[in-house]
């Protein structure tokens, strides 16, 4: 009845050119060729011979909704790659990320890939924009998205670096009680 048959899905295909193949630990056909991907036991999915030993192993990782277009990975037809982080995402998903100038993890906020270029030139941007004296001791905390420290660092209105792994990655998470500025805001405010 077809060129492909799979008892255990009751698949049939005539284009065998997909390379079609039963993962027993997914219960589901796959293409590709067998021979070219393995099954990762703690991601719960089949990925690339070329990933392995090198993924970050995320529980279960394609067992979920693409973040960007919300449909289900796990059996997608769609290209699937594997971000830095371990999570998944639709290709052309992440493509469209890219076009929109979006280089962080939708799920984790991580950087994508090694942004260290494009920290150095904010460190000639912010050397370059020196803040009012007003905000030249204020000191705020942050938390780094890709390598989780907090950092307490002085407050600038481009960036804060995280001082662990030198990322501008990072989020305030609340200004410096202690150290205000003196400006003497609340007066005008008043």
């Amino acid at each position: 009845m077809g060129k492909y048959y799979c008892a255990k899905c009751k698949f049939f295909d005539d284009d065998i050119t997909k390379n079609q193949y039963h993962c027993d630990e997914c219960g589901i056909c796959r293409t590709g060729g067998k021979d070219n991907f393995f099954h990762c036991k703690t991601c719960g999915c089949c990925y690339s011979k070329e990933m392995k030993d090198k993924h970050r192993c995320v529980e279960r990782a394609m067992h979920h909704n693409c973040p960007i277009c919300f449909e289900f990975i796990f059996d997608t037809m769609k290209d699937i790659t594997v971000l830095r982080c371990g999570h998944t995402i639709h290709l052309e998903c992440l493509k469209e990320m890219e076009k929109h100038y979006r280089y962080t993890c939708p799920v984790c906020s991580k950087s994508l890939w090694d942004m260290s270029k494009l920290w150095s030139k904010i460190d000639q941007e912010i050397a370059s924009t020196p803040m009012p004296a007003m905000y030249q001791n204020k000191m705020v905390w942050i938390l780094c998205n890709d390598c989780g420290a907090n950092s307490h660092v002085q407050f600038h209105v481009i960036a804060h670096k995280c001082l662990s792994c030198k990322s501008y990655n990072t989020r305030q998470t609340r200004g410096d009680t202690a150290t205000t500025c003196s400006s003497g805001v609340a007066e005008i405010v008043s």
